[in-house]
């Protein structure tokens, strides 16, 4: 019952973490990866000691090479450029071991047109989309029968609010990253955030469910009592299961490969952000529109 009693508190953390990640996204932008704009990305092993940063930069640029980033994580390096010409491949691969002092052996040699990169950025959006609004009519149909204290439409439409939270944040988060660290959106991080969809809305219709099942038992006449019990029975497991689920991607962002790391972060935030929304957002705000916007008599006659 912790969480119904201090529902305003915990609606207020999410309205400042919203409102500090729209402003993220509005201030600094996103920083979009080759996979968005073309370019070409380079995962190479240096086989004996790694040249320094500034070494690499400076052969580079000695090229004729314009490097938008640079990842080096323990032996692994990556790096990003806006556009390479496929007949400058082995001359930048011989720049890249400083002319043969620093051999390394190749990992991945990804290059993606502009053409290909406008065209999986409208895919991206339009996969969000849609997962989202199959979530939201799936969960509309799951909760038809509910009708009281609130109409089943408002089980649909805090879908949609818990959605929103959820993809909010992690993007808000990034575009902070982008600008301060050069975190790049790619296509991995909207895999992520689909990920997230589906993480936090299967918790939140578990705990919807255990509402409807108390409702239908009428554990109590309150319905702020009902939602707190189905929480409490609820605390548990879905808390279990998120920090499960954390474990293994802490160890993949810590121990993962640098390509992935952002990925593993992203999906990070997500759980944490998507359990939250589930236990203190999606909830209390059933008890709320319930005394705000009630069901009308018929509905609560069925």
């Amino acid at each position: 019952m912790f969480i119904i009693k201090y529902k305003k508190i915990f609606l207020g953390i999410s309205l400042f973490l919203v409102g500090l990640s729209l402003f993220s996204i509005f201030y600094y932008g996103l920083k979009k990866s080759i996979d968005f704009t073309g370019g070409v990305r380079i995962s190479l092993t240096y086989t004996k000691e790694a040249p320094t940063k500034e070494s690499l930069e400076a052969a580079l640029q000695g090229g004729g090479y314009e490097l938008k980033s640079f990842i080096q994580k323990e032996s692994e390096t990556s790096l990003v450029f806006t556009d390479i010409p496929q007949d400058k491949r082995e001359d930048l691969l011989s720049t890249l071991s400083l002319k043969g002092v620093h051999p390394f052996v190749e990992n991945s040699y990804v290059l993606v047109g502009p053409s290909i990169g406008s065209e999986l950025q409208k895919q991206s959006f339009i996969s969000i989309f849609l997962v989202s609004l199959l979530i939201i009519l799936y969960v509309a149909f799951a909760f038809r029968s509910v009708s009281k204290p609130v109409s089943s439409w408002v089980y649909g439409s805090l879908t949609i609010t818990t959605l929103l939270h959820d993809i909010i944040i992690p993007v808000g988060v990034f575009a902070y990253l982008g600008e301060t660290r050069g975190a790049e959106i790619d296509s991995l991080f909207i895999v992520a955030l689909l990920t997230i969809l589906g993480i936090s809305i299967s918790d939140t219709i578990v705990i919807f469910d255990r509402i409807r099942e108390n409702l239908k038992k009428k554990i109590s006449d309150s319905f702020d009592v009902v939602v707190g019990k189905s929480l409490d029975q609820s605390f548990t497991r879905s808390l279990n299961t998120s920090l499960t689920v954390l474990v293994v991607l802490i160890a993949l962002y810590v121990f993962g490969p640098s390509t992935t790391s952002n990925f593993a972060l992203v999906l990070i935030i997500g759980v944490v952000v998507g359990t939250y929304s589930s236990l203190f957002v999606a909830s209390p705000l059933l008890t709320i529109i319930a005394k705000r916007f009630p069901a009308k008599e018929e509905e609560n006659n069925k």
